[in-house]
């Protein structure tokens, strides 16, 4: 298996690397969240996902969806009287990816929470 980076890793290699974009990108607090409401509930409006998703205030909405739209993960389509916003193929593309890192997460929540245990007590 060849590295994903160049050994040693400088910051230029990480900055240029498509998977840390993306990475970055999934990181995001809201990312991930709104790619679930959009599949699940399909197209919505700003103001449907504003009330869908506790504590994430409007301008952070408008920040996320500007980037995901941006990288082609979501679309906006305006009319007259609103503006809605849908999963793309790409985006519904990524989310079984990310969806399957929180089903490990999931399965093996015990033995992480042990693993930690284990540190803290051999800290202590």
């Amino acid at each position: 298996m060849s590295p994903v980076l160049p050994l040693p890793v400088t910051t230029a290699s990480r900055e240029t690397c498509t998977a840390t974009d993306v990475l970055r990108l999934v990181g995001e607090k809201w990312t991930v969240l709104i790619l679930v409401v959009l599949r699940d509930g399909g197209p919505s409006g700003f103001n449907r996902l504003d009330r869908t998703v506790e504590g994430l205030s409007r301008r952070i909405l408008t920040r996320t969806l500007r980037g995901l739209e941006e990288d082609g993960l979501i679309s906006r389509r305006a009319t007259a009287s609103h503006v809605e916003y849908a999963l793309t193929d790409l985006g519904g593309s990524l989310l079984p990816l990310i969806l399957a890192v929180g089903e490990w997460a999931v399965e093996h929540a015990p033995e992480i929470a042990a693993a930690r245990a284990a540190y803290r007590s051999g800290l202590r």
